[in-house]
């Protein structure tokens, strides 16, 4: 039986355009950043340390950990120092990226059937940002972690691999306790939520049209919006998705 429920955030459970919301955030950071930095360095440097970080698959760092590492190697800063300026950077001028969101109503209905049925529920976001930054987000999507019990909030802080890596999906799996065929993945973008989490043996659920062909629906469990898999989930399909993996 299916007993974790991995969601996406962006662009899953909440509407969030993943190209417009790094444009708004990389503008809003450089700007922020100006009077500190050097303005030639500290963007491209930042985008590497990150890429580094998405690369990592070392399972004794953690994805903070291995930012920090490059970040200080790149801009010559101390972690110490600078993590404060990132800090205040979330609390504030974060919170104007809000405006380019959109609440998702099926997003509660969804995790509230998932909740009561007993599934534990991941919020198996690309863990590239700290947790105050995630929690926002999920704030915005009206899922506050103040009022949902998640098992798990993938943050960059808790986590030692991100996506596309299949040892992301590995590593909640470990987590919250759960075999492969035991939990389904709902997420928005191929590469990065359905691809790597069939490849670590998980069940998928594609949030896409559902006239939109699939790269390779041999991995594919589901596909279709937020609302008709909130809609499925009422009407059983998970414990049908499930009844192979019972024991």
């Amino acid at each position: 039986m299916i007993k974790s429920l991995l969601l996406d955030l962006d662009d899953t459970l909440l509407g969030n355009s993943v190209q417009n919301f790094m444009n708004g955030y990389f503008s809003l950071l450089s700007d922020y950043a100006r009077p500190h930095f050097d303005e030639a360095t500290f963007l491209p440097s930042l985008i590497q340390a990150t890429q580094v970080m998405v690369q990592n698959t070392d399972p004794a760092l953690t994805n903070d950990q291995v930012f920090w590492r490059a970040f200080e190697g790149m801009t010559g800063g101390k972690r110490d120092e600078l993590e404060p300026f990132f800090t205040h950077f979330y609390e504030d001028d974060f919170l104007r990226l809000q405006a380019q969101t959109e609440m998702r109503p099926a997003a509660a209905q969804l995790v509230n059937m998932a909740m009561e049925r007993g599934l534990s529920v991941v919020v198996a976001t690309n863990p590239l940002f700290p947790q105050r930054a995630i929690e926002h987000r999920l704030e915005w999507a009206g899922l506050p972690v103040s009022q949902y019990d998640f098992a798990l909030v993938t943050t960059y802080e808790n986590m030692h691999a991100a996506k596309p890596q299949p040892a992301y999906y590995r590593e909640i799996l470990a987590t919250v306790g759960v075999r492969p065929e035991q939990a389904l993945m709902v997420g928005d973008d191929w590469k990065n939520d359905i691809a790597p989490a069939a490849a670590a043996g998980l069940h998928t659920y594609w949030i896409a049209a559902e006239d939109v062909a699939p790269p390779d629906p041999s991995i594919l469990h589901g596909q279709g919006t937020l609302d008709a898999l909130a809609e499925r989930v009422a009407n059983g399909w998970l414990e049908q998705l499930g009844a192979s993996a019972a024991l």
